[in-house]
């Protein structure tokens, strides 16, 4: 295991290095620069060219990347946002933990909805309850996700007026209160459901065909020769060895969520990391930026890794020495 994971870190190490390169280098090439829109209209040219001089953005892009990447490495400094003033550490971590909240009661939600429509479907495929799931993934699949998610803002927030349409929680709340807690807990339901129905669809469908596959191989029909009822050979056989790939997926499914936060954050306006990417584009906040899509990139390769070592440790037929 140990051989495994310091192989996979060397094989990770420059993957991040050439992600932070192209990062940096696309950051560059979008339209104007990290002055462009704050200063006033009618401000002296030479004076934005000091400016420019001062902060290093007349610099070549190699000699800027080096020393973004230095600030990085040696003190964690991913620079100054240029819209709040502030380190770009402080302003990300404002934001991170709405984002990881979320991420984590979508990804409840998402196997609470995923593992039961799945083995209904895999065990009565062919069956009225099979055409319903199958016909609910397939809809899952051609609704695009910020379609859907104002669909669900509307009707829940606006029309019924069951959750809040807005923030991650309610004002004048006193923070490390249980009504603190409960309120964002209240906030994060209809922006994580919305995000999880849409994201379980693949994984339901996925599930289900791994039940059939599974459920006409010999050892099955071995099992049934031998006497054993089909609810044993459900829970003991099918489930367990269906659910294996499910796990390992895990990984994935968290990298996954990142494109789906972005959405969703901006079209419930969730004070989370995604909102903030969005912003940061629109105010030319290049700091902010590169960090976040740095960010984002790692995380979808720890995910990847992460996923893999799930599925050696589930599935005893994988050794990795």
């Amino acid at each position: 295991m140990w051989k495994f994971l310091v192989r996979r870190i060397m094989i990770m190490t420059p993957q991040v290095i050439l992600l932070s390169v192209l990062i940096f280098i696309l950051a560059k090439l979008m339209p104007g620069d990290a002055l462009t829109g704050l200063m006033e209209p009618d401000i002296d040219p030479k004076r934005l060219d000091e400016l420019r001089e001062q902060l290093g953005l007349n610099d070549p892009w190699h000699v800027q990347y080096y020393d973004w990447i230095r600030g990085i490495v040696t003190e964690w400094d991913f620079g100054q946002s240029f819209r709040f003033k502030v380190p770009v550490t402080k302003v990300i971590g404002e934001r991170m933990m709405n984002t990881v909240w979320l991420s984590i009661v979508t990804l409840i939600f998402s196997y609470l909805i995923a593992i039961p429509l799945g083995i209904l479907s895999g065990r009565y495929n062919d069956t009225w309850i099979d055409r319903l799931v199958t016909g609910y993934t397939y809809i899952g699949f051609a609704i695009p996700l910020f379609i859907f998610a104002l669909a669900m803002n509307w009707f829940f927030g606006y029309k019924l007026g069951l959750f809040p349409t807005s923030g991650s929680v309610s004002p004048h709340v006193v923070p490390g209160t249980m009504s603190y807690f409960l309120s964002k807990m209240y906030h994060l339901i209809l922006p994580a459901l919305s995000l999880s129905l849409i994201n379980v669809v693949g994984t339901v469908q996925y599930l289900r065909s791994e039940i059939i596959d599974t459920k006409h191989k010999d050892f099955i029909l071995t099992a049934r020769a031998k006497g054993a009822s089909e609810g044993r050979i459900y829970r003991r056989h099918i489930f367990r060895n269906s659910l294996i790939p499910i796990a390992a997926f895990f990984g994935y499914e968290i990298t996954g969520l990142i494109g789906g936060t972005i959405f969703i954050e901006t079209i419930y306006a969730y004070p989370g990391m995604g909102e903030l990417f969005v912003e940061s584009i629109n105010l030319r906040d290049f700091s902010v930026v590169t960090a976040l899509v740095l960010l984002f990139g790692i995380a979808t390769v720890l995910g990847a890794l992460l996923s893999d070592i799930i599925l050696s440790i589930v599935d005893p037929r994988i050794r990795i020495k």
